[in-house]
């Protein structure tokens, strides 16, 4: 894996963490220091693809970016900035998270969702978000399903001011539990 890197108009295609580093530490303005330098290797160990960018002072940043580009012109063509798969087709497998969301298995499933929900302070008469915890076992065909049945249960039920959360993200959660019969 190689990185690109960007400070302003300097720029480079470097093919070791090394190299960054020395690259780095050549500009003064940046002020490489051990704390930055253990960053910019973990970056560049992990399996994270999208682009790091680290502020030096206010609204000034540089920039690193993953690449399989061999050189600087494939990279300024996008060529290889994702790694690309055997076929030559770019690697657009979703997450296991939405994977498993998107599953079709029908049965019971028991959904645990996080939402602020709107509810009247009875002292004041004014409205406040609360931070509501609901669960609920329901038959559906998918994790998906599940969680558009119970918001389609709780919106026929609470202020329609509150708020639900993506399935995709981490207030919402879901359990297979068996086939339903």
């Amino acid at each position: 894996m190689n990185l690109y890197l960007r400070y302003f108009d300097r720029e480079t295609l470097v093919y070791t963490v090394d190299e960054a580093i020395d690259f780095l530490s050549a500009i003064e303005e940046i002020g490489m220091n051990p704390v930055l330098e253990n960053d910019i290797r973990d970056y560049a160990a992990s399996d994270v693809f999208y682009p790091k960018r680290y502020k030096i002072r206010p609204r000034v940043y540089f920039i690193i970016i993953k690449t399989e580009a061999a050189t600087m012109q494939d990279f300024k063509e996008k060529k290889a900035v994702h790694p690309t798969l055997a076929n030559g087709g770019r690697d657009r497998s979703a997450s296991p998270a939405i994977v498993k969301l998107n599953e079709v298995k029908y049965g019971w499933y028991e959904g645990v969702i996080d939402f602020k929900r709107v509810l009247l302070v009875p002292g004041t008469g004014k409205f406040q978000y609360r931070d509501t915890h609901f669960v609920a076992r329901v038959k559906a065909e998918s994790g998906i399903d599940c969680y558009n049945r119970i918001v389609e249960h709780l919106q026929e039920r609470v202020d329609e001011r509150s708020q639900f959360p993506s399935a995709k993200g981490k207030n919402f959660k879901f359990y297979y539990l068996g086939q339903a019969k």
